[in-house]
């Protein structure tokens, strides 16, 4: 088991990457706690735990600092320290810069950048009390090359690769690594809501896919919680700084 013994807080845990990720650190031994908007989606994840590990879900918003705050204080009191935080929550809204209206700008950076922000703000001293950690920031690879039509996400994303650099150079001397992933075209809701939910979504998603992917296919989400796991896991613990890319070839073309 690669995470025997380890916590882990992961902010998105009621589906898609976050879901799987938190399902997979607990069949590797980890203390899991989910944080997320939505109760009874965290709390069916819960349920579905298997393994020496266990997952606790915590009900939160990550743009909000009070949440934050308390989230990350009630997972601290629970399990006694925090070795790994996965900062994965995340939203999507379509839009260009003449289009894209105040509101989902605001919405977009307050959860997809100052939500890793408020997250790491309060987590990472916790960490460094206890010897250090690993912090996963799940980025994308629209943070690396441009997209049209959704301009306050690839903003954000980018964003969340700079503050991935900025932090493992602040927390380094506090044995701290702190990476990013960035994840390309993954078979979760987020594509499927932004195409606006047609009912023949998954097959259009495909056809993308296999026309732009070296690898001809959409990724399985556990498949992202995999690489995640490296980042969290000892196997890396000379990596910080760095982004992980899994996106099937996409960033190659």
């Amino acid at each position: 088991m690669r995470l025997e013994g380890k916590t882990a807080l992961i902010t998105g845990g009621g589906e898609g990457i976050g879901k799987a990720t938190a399902l997979l650190f607990a069949k590797e031994g980890a203390r899991v706690g989910i944080m997320g908007r939505t109760k009874s989606k965290l709390k069916q994840v819960a349920e579905e735990a298997e393994g020496p590990g266990e997952i606790t879900a915590f009900e939160g918003d990550v743009s909000s600092e009070a949440d934050a705050k308390r989230v990350v204080e009630d997972f601290y009191k629970k399990y006694g320290r925090i070795d790994i935080l996965f900062n994965n929550a995340g939203i999507l809204e379509g839009g260009t810069v003449v289009t894209t209206t105040a509101d989902v700008w605001d919405r977009t950076i307050n959860i997809n950048v100052k939500g890793v922000f408020l997250m790491s703000k309060y987590a990472v001293p916790l960490m460094a009390k206890h010897g250090g950690g690993s912090v996963i920031n799940n980025s994308s690879v629209l943070g690396i090359v441009g997209m049209e039509n959704c301009v306050a996400y690839n903003a954000s994303k980018g964003a969340v690769r700079q503050i991935t650099r900025s932090m493992a150079l602040d927390h380094a001397k506090e044995n701290i690594r702190v990476n990013s992933i960035c994840p390309g075209y993954i078979k979760t809701k987020m594509d499927v809501e932004f195409m606006g939910n047609p009912p023949d979504a998954e097959e259009q998603l495909d056809k993308i896919a296999a026309g732009m992917i070296p690898l001809v296919r959409r990724a399985e989400a556990v498949e992202v919680g995999h690489a995640v796991l490296y980042l969290a896991s000892d196997d890396s613990k000379y990596v910080t700084g760095s982004d992980l890319v899994i996106d099937g070839g996409w960033t190659t073309l």
